[in-house]
């Protein structure tokens, strides 16, 4: 097959790929034998033009002619897919998996398709009965400390956008993404350069991975929490856990770790047995919201009223001279902002979208850097901090609404009594009024002086009547579970992983995270 890049097509044009590639090669059509789209990019940078950018695979006869003219824009392609390193071995007791979020699901999935037996536990609700204890705190307030949008099966990032988009360059991914759309996921996900799966879609894979896990003969136990480990002799030798009703151990050699960044009382508990942690950097903020159609424009121009563009998206970060950095973080197009506690008495925020992206707001986590130094490298510094923001939040609303203030009222310290044009989409509400009252002095500082150097970014970014919504606090990990290039705690038979292990950042690293530990667990056994 070719590799064809740099394909640019006006974003209003209704060429097929096969057409663009037989326009590209200057051949008919019908020569074209097959053609598939590897990538898909929008470049609006000569608004009012938008232009969509495709990265095409090409299958034709006698290819070796377009090979040898040297072109820079066609190359030679060879799709390289990954396999997992099997061995002819079985383990004397089954590894057990701690958290099924996207790294303990790919890890379930690789040790079960290898044949490998494993124990999923989860401390959380299958997704289903997940789904109606998030809906019920939404609208009652009642919240379930163990099913809720940070805990549960598919982990935080089930109550999302599904954003699959990465900074990590690693050749699971495309894997990743394939068994994504074979459990459920748009096939599109293949290709865009900005690839999201949509909470409404995310439910579906999730459901339909467990139930693939289970056919396979995976062992997952929904509401079971990790209690303890047992460590003899350096090594892992078992786990206690606990259920409705009792608790157990379960005897293991191998445990793959994956709690997620909201499990504060794992990481306390790994702490009181000695496993080695450090404090890592982190960001709290706000979520920031505009209209839709307001960031579209400003993004595309008058191409935004074609109606053949997808909502906009963005991505900002300043560097400010105090040393702070401010940036944006998980953006929501066409979606909302939702309540994601998980401790009773404490606010937290987040954002969330399906698929359609077809809600009026785009909402976007708004961040400033913190880091060990701002907790004098404190190991739990971090997460008592945004434990503090978290109640300030709670106590600033008297409940579950969210503290919230206009961007114009923000930028001159006044208090908001109610929104312009942005309607708030926060479930259960908003409480109007100052976040200074909320936020220490360095994180409204830094978000001051950032919002008009993002406005020259993105025109209407700073408008004054977008709405900033308290807090947002669980964007990763405060802490990171110590691990050798073997992917091994220094508790031999322990593997820290994913985003809340501190070693990824989102659904598609997690999930890579996930794979790499599955092969660790083997590799250490066939040493």
């Amino acid at each position: 097959m070719l590799k064809l890049t740099n394909i640019k097509t006006p974003a209003d044009s209704n060429i097929s790929p096969a057409a663009l590639a037989a326009r590209t090669l200057g051949i008919q059509e019908k020569e074209i034998k097959d053609v598939r789209i590897l990538k898909l990019s929008f470049d609006s940078r000569k608004k009012p033009k938008v232009f969509r950018i495709y990265t095409l695979a090409v299958s034709i006869d006698n290819e070796e002619r377009f090979i040898c003219e040297k072109r820079p824009d066609i190359l030679p392609y060879s799709q390289k897919c990954y396999s997992f390193p099997q061995g002819n071995f079985s383990f004397n007791l089954p590894p057990v998996i701690v958290g099924a979020g996207p790294a303990g699901l790919f890890a379930a999935l690789t040790l079960s398709e290898s044949g490998k037996k494993c124990i999923l536990i989860e401390r959380g609700r299958p997704v289903e009965r997940r789904i109606m204890d998030v809906r019920r705190f939404w609208e009652t307030g009642c919240l379930d400390e163990s099913s809720n949008v940070q805990f549960g099966e598919g982990g935080a990032g089930t109550f999302s956008d599904g954003k699959l988009n990465t900074g990590v360059n690693d050749m699971r991914i495309p894997y990743i993404f394939k068994r994504f759309v074979e459990f459920g996921a748009p096939a599109e996900i293949t290709y865009l350069s900005k690839p999201h799966i949509g909470t409404d879609y995310l439910y579906k894979v999730i459901r339909n991975m467990r139930n693939h896990l289970t056919e396979l003969g995976c062992d997952i136990r929904f509401e079971t929490k990790l209690e303890n480990l047992i460590i003899e002799n350096g090594r892992i030798s078992g786990i206690v856990v606990s259920s409705p009703g009792s608790r157990y151990i379960i005897e293991t050699k191998n445990v793959i770790l994956a709690p997620g960044n909201s499990a504060r009382d794992t990481f306390r508990m790994l702490h009181s047995n000695g496993i080695p942690m450090s404090p890592k950097s982190f960001a709290v903020g706000v979520r920031i919201e505009h209209l839709q159609k307001d960031i579209d424009l400003s993004q595309y121009g008058e191409a935004a009223t074609l109606g053949t563009l997808p909502a906009s998206s963005y991505k900002l970060a300043v560097h400010l001279p105090s040393g702070r950095s401010v940036f944006t973080f998980c953006v929501c197009p066409g979606g909302q902002v939702v309540a994601a506690s998980s401790e009773r008495g404490s606010v937290v925020t987040n954002g969330m979208s399906e698929h359609a992206r077809g809600n009026e707001n785009i909402n976007g986590g708004l961040l400033v850097g913190v880091s060990p130094e701002d907790f004098r490298g404190t190991l739990f510094g971090g997460m008592e901090f945004q434990e503090r923001l978290e109640k300030a939040a709670y106590a600033y609303g008297g409940g579950y609404l969210a503290p919230a203030q206009l961007v114009g009222d923000f930028l001159e310290n006044r208090t908001s009594v109610c929104a312009g044009r942005v309607k708030p989409s926060y479930i259960p509400g908003v409480c109007f009024g100052n976040l200074r009252d909320v936020l220490p002095s360095f994180i409204t500082d830094a978000l001051s002086e950032a919002l008009p150097l993002m406005d020259r970014k993105i025109h209407g970014f700073a408008a004054a009547d977008a709405v900033l919504t308290a807090v947002e606090t669980r964007s990763s990990s405060p802490v990171r579970i110590e691990r050798g290039t073997d992917m091994q705690s220094i508790i031999k038979g322990l593997f820290p992983c994913g985003e809340g292990a501190g070693f990824a950042g989102g659904i598609t690293s997690s999930a890579v995270d996930g794979i790499k530990c599955a092969e660790a667990v083997c590799a250490s056994v066939l040493k």
